[in-house]
């Protein structure tokens, strides 16, 4: 991801130390993406007693909530759903709008967790959606400045952090928003009684499986932050 570099007048490269900061990050990631996948595997396989499909599950959470003007809409892709707060639309993949098993059910929850967030004003949720158009800038160009950086040895790999530095700040900011609408998405599975007791476990499991990789996707962000930064200090020097 980076380029190695030199020392001088040795005539030799030798590989950049600060390389051992992505491997706990390679290895977290590559953890999370496991257990999402083999979790949510799993639990499509077994069937919620009470026999909600993920868009009824969400129906009766919207309608519960007062969010009659929230509408679902099923989309393609694997796990592709999202809540849209723009045009209120709360959008589940194919094998989630239809099917009655836990991972359904628990996703569908999840996505009606953002929702709730939207309608009752969750500051974290509003302050992320505020970095997205931030961040789509800064995530485009932060590596234009720091390959100009590594290049030229100027300012550019200073500015090329900081920017980073406003995606490493979404991705933790991503952490309550997420871990919240998970919290909220259990609660209403109980309270509307959508699964039983044995079953909030199951779904308990599917959602942390799925918040593992936003954790993985912060820590990422955060060790590949602090590997720029030392970067740009033993070149100071």
């Amino acid at each position: 991801m980076y380029p190695m570099y030199g020392y001088g007048g040795y005539g030799y490269h030798r590989i950049d130390p600060t390389m051992i900061l992505i491997i706990p990050a390679i290895l977290l990631t590559l953890y999370a993406q496991y257990k999402v996948t083999s979790t949510t595997d799993r639990f499509f396989r077994v069937r919620s007693n009470r026999g909600y499909t993920g868009e009824e599950t969400a129906r009766r959470i919207l309608d519960s909530n007062g969010l009659f003007d929230v509408r679902i809409e099923m989309v393609r892709g694997r796990l592709s759903d999202h809540y849209d707060p723009r045009s209120k639309v709360l959008r589940l993949s194919e094998d989630v709008y239809r099917s009655t098993s836990i991972t359904s059910v628990a996703v569908a929850a999840h996505e009606c967790g953002h929702a709730i967030q939207h309608a009752h004003g969750y500051v974290p949720l509003n302050v992320r959606s505020s970095l997205v158009p931030v961040v789509n800038f800064a995530s485009n160009m932060s590596w234009i400045f720091i390959i100009l950086g590594f290049i030229t040895r100027g300012v550019f790999l200073q500015v090329g952090i900081l920017l980073f530095s406003a995606s490493v700040l979404f991705q933790i900011v991503t952490l309550p928003v997420e871990f919240n609408a998970s919290s909220r998405a259990l609660t209403q599975l109980t309270t509307l009684g959508i699964v039983d007791d044995r079953e909030i476990r199951q779904s308990r499991k599917v959602l942390q499986a799925a918040a593992l990789t936003y954790v993985a996707a912060a820590v990422t962000a955060i060790l590949q932050l602090l590997r720029l930064v030392l970067i740009a200090n033993s070149r100071d020097d």
